[in-house]
Formats: C-alpha cells, structure tokens, sequence
C-alpha cells in the first residue's frame, strides 16, 4: 500500500463523511483559482495545511515532501515566466533586472514578475487543496460521492479501475525487478539499459493480462464494478462552518475586487 493510501484511510478526518471534505476542498480551491487573489491563497495554503497537519494529523515531515514534488514544475514554470529574451537594439520595458550578451538581452519585467509571484501563491494554494482531499479521503469515498452527483457511470468506474492498477503495476514491477536484480542485471550501464527495456516489455505484457482478467471477471459480475465502504455521517457543525467560510470568501471577494 502507499503511504499516501494508508494515511487516506487512518488520518483523523477518515470518519468525516466524503461529501463534506470534497466541498470544503473543491470550494476552496474554486475560489482560489477565480478570485486569484494572493492574499487569500495565502490564507487558504494555511488553513488547509492546519487541517491536514494538526486535524488529520499527517507527519509535518511527509507533508512537505509532497510539496516539494510539484515544485520542479512550479520552478519550471517560474523561470519561464519572469525571464525575457529581446534583442540588444530594443527598448526594454519597465524592468527589475537585465543582462546583455552579445546581442541578445536577458531580463526580468516588472509585470512579469507580478505574474510569477500571482501564479507562486494561487499555485501553492491550490496544491493544498487537493492534498487535503487525497490524504483524507479513499478513493472509495471520492467514487461514492461522484455516484451521489450522478456523473457517468462509465468515468466512474474508469477512476477505480485505474486506481487499483496503480498497485498492480508497482507490484509487478517490484517483483520484476527484483528478481533481475538477483541475477545482476544491474551490474553495468549495459546491462541496466537492457534489463530496463525487457521490465517495460514484461510489465506491458503483464498488464495487458491481468486487464484482460480483470475484465473477465466484471462481466461474469453483469459488467459493473463494486467497491463498498461505510461512508461517515454527515454533521451540522461541519456544514454550518463552511457555510461561515464561504460566506467569508463571498464578502471578502466582494469587498477587495
């Protein structure tokens, strides 16, 4: 199992009923990505950090790795935002710095840098959001709450199916490896290059047959996946305080734009 997995199911807010964490996520992230204000996506990286450190009571430690996954493509996209490239001959906007070689001028722009620190904070914001509901809601709870708001069937069961294959394959390519590691097939770049190419060759053929099992059983069930799961009961104090810090975001918005 992941780690990621396990604490979906043994953090404090396991019992708190999928409907009311999936609102309280997607609603903040919602109003992070359209109000697009720093401040508030400031405020809501804070607050869900809170509940996922101190209410879910997810390691402080494993929190910040996950958030230092997105941050080469934060990075990335950073870079490519705030530095500029123009020839030397041209008139340089209001810019923070530059630099010129040869012919060519390389230089930060104020409005540039705007942009960058916006989509830093709306960004970190956002990847609060969607790391509360995955460190505190199963997969199962996320599908069961879909179902209540009827989307197709058929996008439902696809989320499962790839779901569960995520832990066949890294079973498989465990395994795999494994045992091409007891027959030193890692000894030498060489070796590596050619153990690597027969692993992907061995896990695509393994993974055609286990769908193709996996199929074979969903129809011989009438064609539908089921995955049960006692789901929580809903509380009012729950509800009555997202309602408070939705109307919050509702005044603030409306206040500062």
């Amino acid at each position: 199992m992941l780690l990621i997995d396990k604490y979906a199911y043994l953090n404090k807010l396991a019992s708190v009923h999928p409907l009311e964490k999936m609102i309280f996520s997607i609603g903040l992230l919602l109003a992070t990505l359209i109000m697009r204000d720093e401040r508030l996506s400031l405020i809501t990286f804070f607050v869900m950090s809170a509940f996922i450190i101190l209410g879910a009571k997810i390691p402080l430690t494993y929190y910040v790795k996950l958030l230092l996954l997105p941050g080469f493509f934060l990075l990335t996209s950073l870079v490519s935002i705030l530095l500029s490239i123009t020839p030397a001959t041209h008139v340089l906007p209001a810019h923070l710095w530059s630099f010129t070689w040869m012919n060519w001028t390389i230089f930060i722009g104020k409005a540039s840098a705007l942009s960058a620190q916006q989509l830093f904070f709306i960004v970190l914001g956002s990847i609060s959001c969607l790391y509360f509901l995955i460190l505190t809601t199963s997969v199962q709870g996320i599908c069961y709450v879909l179902r209540q708001w009827r989307l197709p069937s058929l996008l439902v069961e696809l989320i499962e199916l790839t779901y569960r294959f995520i832990f066949i394959f890294l079973e498989s390519m465990y395994k795999i490896h494994l045992a091409q590691q007891a027959r030193l097939g890692y000894h030498s770049p060489m070796q590596w290059l050619r153990s690597v190419s027969m692993l992907i060759v061995a896990l695509f053929a393994e993974m055609f047959q286990r769908s193709r099992e996996l199929n074979n059983a969903m129809q011989s069930r009438g064609g539908e996946a089921v995955y049960w799961q006692e789901m929580g009961s809903y509380s009012k104090k729950n509800w009555l305080g997202m309602a408070t810090l939705f109307l919050f975001l509702i005044v603030y918005g409306g206040y500062f734009s």
